[in-house]
């Protein structure tokens, strides 16, 4: 199922959403080329004085208090960290985080990679992971619907949204590669547009997802490679990057 571009959604109290490299209708950010405008990406070359600016205007954006939108440093594994209240700094060695506290908000950085979004409306819990390649292999996902579990979700009232990431059609990797990641995520197996071994991450996610009980999975078909509205690292680099963000 395709995500509408640029819409928020509201259930029992909850709300997430996808960024743009404009930003928001009314609130744009600072950054300067090849950064332009709301990259959130620290560390990726962007003067960090307008990181900070384009995450505080997020922040109020989704309607937080400040240092209640945690941030990850992300290294594509499989840590899950639980987030109870004011996170000043991002949350080193962290590619998932889960919440139960009203107020808080999850971020998840993306330019390429699965942002996952998740949630269980019914009883207040919240995640976001993010997945790219080795950590899709290696189980970000299925660590991160354990985790939500263990703070009182049901896997069948979960919601999750595999967000905006680069295509099986654009990912082209070598056979080898292609083979070593079905093994460990069946589905995410493809064929590039040009006929070449690729891999489509969401599609092998998906099936992940349904395989561990979740009861509603969608997918934002935005590829990033083909969509000039998101940041992607492999249509130009240095780049920005554009964020998944869920809060309570």
């Amino acid at each position: 199922m395709k995500v509408p571009r640029d819409q928020e959604y509201h259930d029992h109290g909850s709300r997430w959403r996808f960024t743009t490299r404009a930003g928001f209708e009314g609130a744009e950010g600072i950054s300067r080329p090849p950064y332009e405008q709301f990259n959130l990406g620290l560390n990726v070359g962007d003067d960090p004085l307008a990181v900070q600016v384009n995450r505080s205007v997020l922040t109020r954006e989704i309607g937080a208090e400040p240092q209640l939108l945690a941030f990850m440093s992300q290294v594509h594994g499989t840590n899950i960290a639980e987030i109870n209240g004011p996170t000043p700094e991002p949350v080193p060695y962290t590619d998932g985080m889960v919440s139960a506290t009203p107020g808080v908000g999850l971020a998840v950085l993306v330019a390429d990679c699965v942002p996952v979004m998740a949630q269980d409306p019914e009883r207040g819990v919240i995640g976001v992971a993010h997945a790219g390649r080795l950590g899709a292999a290696a189980g970000i996902v299925p660590a991160l619907v354990d985790r939500m579990v263990s703070l009182g979700a049901h896997a069948p009232d979960l919601q999750v949204v595999l967000g905006p990431a680069i295509c099986g059609r654009c990912y082209e990797v070598p056979a080898a590669m292609r083979d070593a990641v079905e093994a460990q995520l069946p589905g995410s197996a493809c064929e590039t547009a040009q006929g070449t071994a690729g891999l489509d991450l969401r599609i092998g996610l998906a099936r992940q997802l349904r395989a561990l009980g979740v009861g509603a999975v969608e997918i934002d078909e935005r590829c990033t490679r083909e969509d000039p509205d998101l940041f992607s690292h492999r249509r130009s680099s240095p780049t920005g990057r554009f964020a998944g963000v869920i809060r309570l």
